[in-house]
């Protein structure tokens, strides 16, 4: 037997109004999308220093932020710039003015980073808080001498909390 046409608009009806939702794939990997890049930009705000535990840094209350620079560590017995040994604190002498290993190394990127900036290159020295400070100006010393002149000690925030 053949169907009315109201049946038929009704089955019709009825098929479209019961069938299971569909998801928007499109849309949801725009909102993805917008969300991975927001995340990207505002996450590059913070500026942590990498820091051992071998070298406890001296406390400050400096406010400014630390700044992407060419990392030297002075840790136990070996001075190390971005991670890498470059001189021992045993070889250096009491009439030495700079550090030999340091000046070479610090030559050798000034070489690599092209023409140097009037104000000179920057540099951060992670010394902890028990280092002579002889053998820190030593330090100091060797980086002004190779056009590092920019020198930042790295200080460990010390933010007074009021009780209360």
């Amino acid at each position: 037997m053949k169907e009315s046409r109201r049946a038929h608009r009704m089955r019709r009806h009825y098929g479209r109004m019961h069938r299971t939702g569909g998801l928007n794939l499109v849309s949801l990997m725009d909102i993805f999308t917008i969300l991975v890049f927001f995340l990207m930009v505002n996450s590059s705000d913070v500026k942590v220093m990498q820091n051992t535990a071998d070298v406890p840094l001296p406390k400050s209350t400096a406010d400014k932020q630390a700044e992407e620079s060419l990392i030297v560590q002075v840790v136990g017995e070996a001075v190390l710039v971005q991670g890498r040994e470059v001189a021992r604190l045993s070889g250096i002498e009491a009439g030495d003015i700079t550090v030999g290993g340091l000046a070479e190394e610090l030559a050798y990127r000034r070489s690599r980073g092209g023409d140097v900036p009037e104000k000179g290159h920057e540099v951060t020295i992670m010394a902890g808080r028990d280092t002579d400070y002889r053998l820190l100006r030593k330090i100091m010393q060797t980086c002004i001498d190779e056009d590092y002149r920019q020198v930042r000690l790295a200080v460990e925030s010390a933010v007074e909390v009021a009780n209360g």
